[in-house]
């Protein structure tokens, strides 16, 4: 079965060509600064070449995506009607959709009721979606929600104490995200583990640009770090992360500031970047460190201690751990980060082996022999879960095995950037 997985970002669209029969990637790209000085990359690894073409909006790129996918020089379809069915990831299902879903008139129609919930990714899913039909009549379009693993989450958690007028007026509660990376994660820590996912306590770190930090409990989601956006907590790459709210309005007050300047200074210079000086890069932040930088090493002391704090209050929502799992750019890459986080939690029976920590690739354990927590590293898939969830909507009699995908990229680029460039 061959499944075509898009990720449209608010100016790009990034693509994969997925053989499941063989888990092989047929093809895969990024089609970027939609709707001004756009390009195309396409090609694996060594292979991609940038080709500088003019797409006004997604569907412009859909027709660029469709072409070269039909190219007689890139072996990859002789055509379209190859493609079994296509599997959209898509921010925000809300609390509606509470798993991914196969997308109809309604569904459309519920998804673009859910916009102002998330107002810069979920319209470029549907633009896409919608030229997909178009292009594709007949093939099935799969709705997968960064959102839905969280639904689990319960009310102590998901609530806000502010006036609940707001939660019935506007759904103000929060709503996660990278779930499809933590669901992932998660499941293939328990095969590692050799346990039933639905016996185990973990708590899984998709550490990178954007970062989150989720408490899984017996396989359910009982907590996340990520809110109503995914501004809140855990300090990230540009992102601030859980703050003091009335920081907001006293700084909008004194330096007379509109919300949307207000929220670019939260979102887009503040995390990493803002109290470095230097980059949102933990690579550079890292080298900065290391150098003597005192501004850098406030960076990487707070990174790490912002995590280290969700899992101290993970660990007691959930009454114990039996694993942490580190995943994305930081979380795979960052020896040191990882050894920060973890440093000082031996007494609650975390023990991390230095010498393992320091080697590097790709599913690994971590811990020492005396840890009573497994320490694990897996690289994320989002890729895999949203064509597995396809496989399953569309063609339920198929099973696959996630083997053979780690060395796809991942859509874990928080939306738009692309964590490769986090690997410190």
């Amino acid at each position: 079965m061959i499944v075509l997985v898009l990720n449209a970002g608010s100016s790009s669209l990034k693509y994969q060509l997925i053989d499941m029969e063989s888990n092989h990637v047929l093809a895969k790209g990024l089609c970027e600064r939609i709707g001004g000085d756009s390009r195309h990359k396409h090609g694996i690894d060594k292979d991609e070449k940038v080709i500088t073409v003019p797409m006004k909006n997604h569907a412009d790129a859909l027709d660029e995506v469709f072409k070269t996918l039909v190219d007689p020089s890139e072996h990859a379809l002789s055509d379209l009607s190859q493609i079994d069915a296509v599997g959209h990831r898509v921010v925000s299902g809300g609390d509606v959709f509470t798993e991914s879903v196969i997308v109809d008139d309604k569904v459309y129609k519920q998804i673009e009721d859910l916009v102002p919930l998330a107002p810069l990714h979920n319209p470029p899913a549907l633009h896409a979606m919608k030229a997909c039909m178009e292009k594709m009549p007949g093939v099935p379009q799969v709705a997968v929600f960064d959102t839905s693993f969280f639904t689990t989450i319960p009310p102590k958690a998901y609530m806000y104490p502010i006036p609940i007028e707001y939660y019935e007026k506007y759904h103000i509660r929060k709503y996660g995200a990278h779930g499809t990376s933590h669901r992932y994660v998660a499941m293939r820590a328990a095969e590692l583990m050799g346990r039933p996912l639905s016996e185990l306590k973990l708590i899984t770190c998709h550490l990178g640009n954007g970062s989150s930090v989720t408490a899984i409990d017996h396989g359910v989601a009982v907590d996340t770090s990520m809110g109503f956006t995914p501004l809140d907590g855990v300090m990230m790459g540009t992102r601030s992360g859980s703050i003091d709210p009335a920081i907001v309005t006293f700084i909008m007050k004194h330096e007379n500031l509109t919300p949307d300047e207000m929220d670019d200074i939260l979102n887009r210079h503040s995390g990493l970047l803002a109290i470095s000086g230097i980059s949102n890069d933990l690579r550079e932040v890292k080298a900065a460190t290391l150098a003597g930088d005192e501004r850098a090493s406030l960076a990487y002391d707070m990174y790490s201690n912002s995590v280290k704090k969700y899992i101290g209050q993970y660990i007691a929502t959930m009454a114990g751990v039996d694993g942490i799992v580190f995943t994305a750019g930081i979380g795979e890459h960052c020896e040191r980060m990882r050894r920060m986080i973890l440093a000082g939690l031996e007494p609650l029976g975390i023990i991390m082996d230095y010498e393992k920590n320091r080697l590097h690739g790709s599913e690994r354990d971590i811990s020492d022999e005396r840890s009573k927590v497994r320490i694990i590293i897996i690289p994320t898939s989002e890729e895999y879960m949203i064509a597995q969830d396809v496989v399953e909507l569309t063609a339920p009699h198929h099973e696959y095995s996630p083997e053979g995908f780690n060395d796809f990229d991942t859509f874990d680029d928080e939306y738009e950037r692309n964590d490769s460039s986090l690997t410190a």
